[in-house]
């Protein structure tokens, strides 16, 4: 991490002790010690990122319970040697995903996501990677996410316009078109490449 996002870490990290000691706390007096820690922690990033601190409370401090990370899915689809990329409205491309809703799994969501974002039924098949999106993806965000990629096959349906995506195709990994790094970059990419290559894949964990 740059030593210019360290003020990140550090108020990550109070986040995460006050919200854990608030999930165990019983007295009155640590509970409102540790609420006002969580409330420095938010005060702190929206001081540094001039994200509005109400905006910042409910992304940073509206977790009950102790504090896990978020889970973010991404499906490998592959045809003729190319993988499936969608379109957002801005332009730049992403593997099919996002974030894992609440009451469905991994897998559940994988399917979802790539009957929403490129209209396809889809299988899931071998896990590709559970990445620690800080270690891999810019900008680092202000709470903790795990990414899971799959490799996926394609059984039926077809692309249409939707809110979250305005076009689908097929690439190759030396024509890869702009990417949403911030969702997967071009190591990404190659590492799905490199998975269904693969005669037998282990699964990466960070």
């Amino acid at each position: 991490m740059d030593k210019n996002e360290q003020w990140l870490k550090w108020a990550v990290e109070l986040q995460s002790i006050a919200q854990g000691a608030l999930y165990y706390c019983k007295d009155k007096y640590d509970i409102e010690r540790f609420e006002r820690i969580r409330e420095i922690s938010a005060e702190m990033i929206s001081h540094k990122s001039d994200i509005p601190i109400e905006k910042v409370r409910d992304l940073f401090c509206s977790e009950f319970g102790y504090q896990t990370p978020k889970l973010d899915c991404r499906a490998a689809v592959f045809k003729d040697e190319k993988i499936l990329l969608v379109q957002e409205s801005n332009g730049k491309w992403s593997l099919p995903g996002g974030w894992v809703d609440a009451d469905l799994s991994v897998g559940e969501n994988i399917i979802k996501e790539c009957k929403e974002e490129a209209g396809l039924d889809v299988t899931v098949g071998r896990v590709v990677a559970v990445q620690d999106r800080e270690k891999h993806n810019l900008p680092v965000y202000a709470y903790k996410i795990c990414k899971v990629f799959a490799i996926c096959t394609a059984v039926g349906g077809e692309f249409a316009p939707n809110l979250e995506t305005v076009a689908s195709d097929y690439f190759s990994l030396d024509d890869l078109p702009p990417l949403a790094e911030e969702k997967n970059n071009t190591e990404q990419i190659k590492m799905c490449f490199d998975a269904y290559h693969a005669e037998h894949w282990e699964t990466i964990i960070d």
